[in-house]
């Protein structure tokens, strides 16, 4: 039970699996529901306290859309990608805990490929790398835990890095808890514009020739859990969030029904054809945002082989997207060892004040996109999880080295979780039928847990 009730701390134990690779190379900090992320299955939460586990998880992100907003809301949202990582649990004694997560993302994208109207260039793919690591420690007789962590994350044209903190109080009868993180990123953007919108010097070179730009992220959460019978549980949970700095994309392009300067965009290669007879700018948005979502999470156990799992979140900010998000995940045990869990995700959003899509701002706009992750749209994301995880694992093996007792050390495969989704947008009525939101995803994620 209360492993259940520790749910909060699970992004303390991993240190926050980092945001996956996001649609473009910088990593977007508009995206509001989070389709983007080619998650694998959650790393379990129940932990023996003397093991050191080892999750191997990966995933493979496939999506497809017209509205890329490199050009401009009208244009290739393909995306590709692939994320493994690995995460360490290791118990120094038996009240702490060091944490480690390392990975990368593999991907490739139609849709930056053309900030320079080329195809295959340099941007069409790119790797990014991260690093978390953490420390918590348990106050068994006062039913605290404390942790703190830092990570850095790395591609072509983002440089981040965070440092985060928690803290949960548990009731001594272990029905009640009290939990609550804050984290810091400090990100470094290079400015990458469109070709035809550069006005660097021609004496530079790489990026040096851009310039950069900086934004600052600080969350503080704070959740609380209680146990409300003996088969339902529940979860409140708030967050708040302040974003300064650079929060639109420098290769975002946004066209206008009433600029008067000349679209001159060369022709490369007989790869691009200017499709509008104006130029564009590059996206502009203000540079603070606070956001604020509150959720309410609810298990419930129907029976020993049923579970039901019940999430919503409101979402509000100071850009005017009011978003709502229910999720349903149903875990049927097959056998005592054999997990089957559909679920079901909805999410609607209404668009920001500064989004319209392709041509349809005016050169009078203050701030303006058309990134589609700000419009207004409706989506759904259904699919299937499967988890094996029998008592005494799925196999083992010999590794280097001696446990406590001078015997060899014996690595066990403790569980297997496969996973598929399929993501949908629909985009809104209140836009022209060529104007709506159509991406489309698939996702396959998996998780091998070890114990050593």
């Amino acid at each position: 039970m209360k492993n259940i009730l520790l749910l909060p701390l699970l992004a303390l134990g991993t240190l926050a699996i980092p945001a996956r690779a996001q649609t473009g190379t910088t990593q977007n900090p508009n995206r509001i529901d989070g389709y983007g992320a080619p998650v694998g299955p959650a790393v379990p939460v129940s932990r023996a306290a003397d093991e050191t586990t080892i999750d191997i998880i990966g995933g493979y992100y496939q999506q497809t859309g017209s509205h890329g907003a490199v050009e401009g809301g009208r244009g290739t949202q393909q995306l590709t990608d692939v994320s493994p990582a690995i995460i360490v649990n290791v118990p120094l004694d038996t009240v702490s805990r060091l944490s480690v997560n390392v990975g990368a993302d593999f991907y490739a994208s139609a849709s930056t490929d053309r900030i320079d109207f080329a195809l295959s260039t340099p941007s069409a793919n790119d790797v990014r790398v991260h690093g978390d690591f953490g420390y918590s420690r348990e106050q068994k007789a006062k039913g605290t835990i404390w942790g703190a962590g830092v990570g850095v994350s790395k591609e072509y044209d983002y440089l981040s890095f965070n440092a985060t903190a928690s803290f949960a109080k548990t009731s001594q009868n272990g029905n009640r808890q009290l939990s609550m993180a804050g984290q810091v990123f400090l990100d470094q953007v290079t400015l990458i514009t469109p070709l035809e919108l550069r006005t660097y010097s021609g004496a530079a070179n790489g990026k040096s020739q851009y310039g950069t730009d900086t934004r600052q992220t600080y969350n503080f959460s704070v959740t609380y859990s209680q146990v409300l019978s003996k088969r339902l549980q529940a979860a409140i949970s708030t967050e708040l969030v302040s974003q300064n700095g650079l929060l639109s994309t420098p290769f975002h392009r946004v066209y206008f029904r009433d600029n008067s300067a000349p679209n001159t965009i060369p022709t490369l290669n007989d790869n691009f054809i200017p499709r509008f007879p104006t130029a564009a700018r590059i996206e502009n948005l203000p540079r603070a945002r606070f956001k604020y979502p509150v959720s309410l999470r609810l298990n419930y156990y129907a029976s020993d082989l049923v579970q039901v799992r019940g999430f919503y979140r409101f979402y509000n900010d100071n850009f005017g997207i009011t978003a709502h998000t229910l999720e349903l995940e149903l875990p049927v045990k097959v056998t005592p060892f054999f997990v089957v869990y559909p679920f079901y995700r909805y999410h609607t959003q209404t668009a920001t004040t500064y989004f319209a899509p392709f041509a349809q701002h005016s050169v009078a706009d203050q701030y303006y996109t058309s990134d589609y992750d700000l419009a207004a749209l409706t989506a759904h994301k259904a699919g299937l999880g499967l988890r094996y995880s029998p008592v005494y694992g799925i196999g083992r093996f010999h590794v280097p080295g001696k446990n406590a007792q001078g015997l060899p050390r014996v690595m066990r495969l403790k569980s297997l979780d496969l996973r598929y989704a399929h993501y949908q947008q629909l985009g809104s009525t209140i836009y022209a039928a060529g104007d709506r939101a159509d991406l489309i995803a698939n996702v396959i994620g998996f998780d091998l847990g070890f114990a050593l």
